[in-house]
């Protein structure tokens, strides 16, 4: 379980620059930094501003990845953020073609995640002993599902009118609106998880779950606020997605939840629950979309940007467990 300080015999104390180094946030930041390198060695258009330029397109799945660290701590996952996502942009495309306010179209975009969070979360609290997996797997399929017979049979539609979603894409000099916002949100997440009573309840779900229960902590309220804010974030995608692409279609959101799991877990968050900081996540985040736009500037496949992406997140998985056998048989012999 965790701490006062929300910490978890995860994390590595820093006493010393070589702890800090060979801490996994620490290896990250050496990896972000390699990788920056790498980019501009091999790709002369990698530059400050070229990278800034194509951020907004992958900045809208960490939206996603700051909800997914709080439910993979509580030892649970959710594959239908990519879905509600789709649902999201579809019924936002569809208002703002009806002519309602800009501000309406907004509220129709968070409501309509808040709401497909707020299913995963009533069902999973009202039926405990249904496994999250397979309940967010069925109402992935329902609201793509959804979001596919409102499409209709042309399977896309577009913005008949932009000018709100513009401003949303707009700059404050070269760097997009979208990068305050997460940088704005990856603060405030972090704060909640590490430094109040909710993001340490969170910690205390996912180490035992049935011992949070009898010490007094609301373990059912928790994870329902948990899968309701997941849907209002996978809204917040939907939104700036939106004002990127300009319309939506059967594949939008496509392999979001995948993208959210893996930065988190490349960022060493446990899917066993309990373990984990959502610093190293962020970290992971910027480092796998600073990898995609260096690689994609070489026009490399990016079927084998995939396998590169996949490759690295099960390094990640793997390390970890290789560095505590060892330690065990130092500690045997």
């Amino acid at each position: 379980m965790a701490g006062k300080s929300g910490r978890t015999i995860a994390n590595v104390p820093e006493k010393s620059l070589k702890k800090t180094v060979l801490c996994w946030e620490g290896m990250l930041v050496i990896l972000f930094i390699v990788i920056n390198l790498f980019c501009g060695g091999i790709s002369p258009s990698y530059q400050f501003a070229n990278v800034l330029r194509e951020m907004p397109k992958y900045l809208t799945e960490m939206f996603l990845l700051f909800p997914m660290a709080f439910i993979l701590i509580l030892g649970e996952i959710d594959i239908s953020v990519g879905a509600s996502v789709c649902l999201a942009a579809t019924f936002t495309c569809m208002a703002s073609n009806q002519g309602l306010p800009f501000g309406a179209v907004i509220l129709v975009c968070l409501l309509t995640g808040v709401a497909c969070g707020f299913i995963n979360g009533l069902i999973l609290t009202r039926f405990q002993e249904l496994p999250p997996m397979i309940v967010t797997l069925g109402t992935q399929i329902v609201f793509r599902g959804i979001a596919e017979i409102a499409l209709g049979s042309g399977g896309s539609v577009s913005l008949s009118n932009a000018d709100g979603f513009r401003k949303i894409a707009g700059k404050a000099g070269i760097v997009p609106y979208i990068l305050f916002v997460v940088i704005l949100m990856a603060v405030l997440y972090s704060v909640v998880l590490a430094k109040t009573t909710f993001g340490r309840s969170v910690y205390a779900i996912g180490s035992n779950r049935m011992a949070a229960y009898y010490s007094g902590i609301p373990v059912q309220k928790i994870r329902l606020i948990i899968y309701t804010v997941t849907g209002f974030m996978a809204g917040l995608a939907a939104l700036f997605l939106t004002s990127v692409l300009y319309g939506a279609n059967t594949t939008t959101g496509n392999g979001f939840e995948m993208d959210a799991i893996a930065m988190a877990v490349f960022g060493g968050i446990s899917t066993s629950g309990g373990k984990g900081r959502l610093f190293g996540g962020i970290l992971s985040g910027f480092t796998i979309i600073c990898l995609r736009i260096g690689l994609g500037q070489i026009n490399m496949n990016p079927q084998l940007i995939l396998i590169i992406l996949g490759i690295l997140l099960i390094s990640a998985v793997l390390i970890p467990n290789i560095s505590a056998k060892l330690k065990l048989k130092k500690k045997a012999a």
